[in-house]
């Protein structure tokens, strides 16, 4: 375990990423349950390495799911509907990581959905450089679906009580607190409690960033094999 300001574990991201060489883009999961601080760390991330030189894609699960007509056979607070209905991996396989991954032609889309009008998008094709960086956050991002296409895998972890606290104050002006937290322990938690019960995703990360205080954070990095 390190400690540390954030600062500090944002440089060693960074590190991270670059100590990764390929002769395809660096494909780079931030993973972790909603509100634990992974789309926070990614954006700082990507600046960071735009910073230092490199192309950044940066990209989200958000733009990936299925339109809300599609992602609710269970019910809008269903856990199992949460994990097994909500994002088009396939889309996500086709259309970025796969053209980014080893192969691949480097031409991509970085969305397939667009959540402002819930619809089906389909945004120009743009090649990325082949040192470029995706940085790509998002939940469940180390399934099986996904786990062998990252190059760098990131989870961001937090307190479940803290992750609702979050949500709160975040969705104060769209939600009330009542809504919010039946979001959070209905659907959310116990979705995220199905994912590490069948993919234990901290076992395939190669960072793990413990988030319950952004500004001191604490990490931990973990040598793995089987990069492609």
């Amino acid at each position: 375990m390190r400690h540390g300001t954030r600062n500090e574990m944002l440089a060693r991201l960074a590190e991270a990423v670059e100590s990764v060489t390929h002769a395809h883009p660096v494909r780079v999961a931030v993973d972790g349950p909603p509100a634990a601080g992974k789309t926070t760390l990614a954006d700082e991330l990507a600046v960071l390495l735009r910073e230092h030189g490199r192309d950044v894609i940066r990209a989200t699960i958000d733009d990936f799911l299925f339109p809300r007509t599609q992602r609710y056979p269970r019910g809008e607070y269903s856990a199992e509907g949460c994990y097994y209905d909500a994002h088009d991996y396939g889309a996500l396989n086709r259309v970025l990581l796969d053209p980014l991954g080893p192969g691949g032609d480097r031409r991509f889309q970085p969305a397939v959905y667009g959540s402002t009008a819930d619809a089906v998008l389909s945004p120009p094709i743009r090649t990325a450089p082949a040192d470029a960086v995706l940085v790509f956050d998002g939940v469940f991002l180390m399934r099986p679906e996904l786990r062998d296409r990252w190059d760098l895998r990131v989870f961001v972890s937090s307190a479940p009580e803290k992750t609702v606290d979050r949500a709160v104050v975040r969705e104060r002006q769209v939600s009330s607190r009542t809504d919010v937290e039946r979001r959070w322990r209905e659907r959310y938690l116990p979705s995220q409690q199905l994912y590490f019960d069948k993919v234990r995703p901290t076992d395939h990360a190669d960072v793990v960033v413990h988030n319950d205080e952004p500004q001191q954070p604490v990490w931990e990095s973990r040598t793995r094999g089987g990069h492609q």
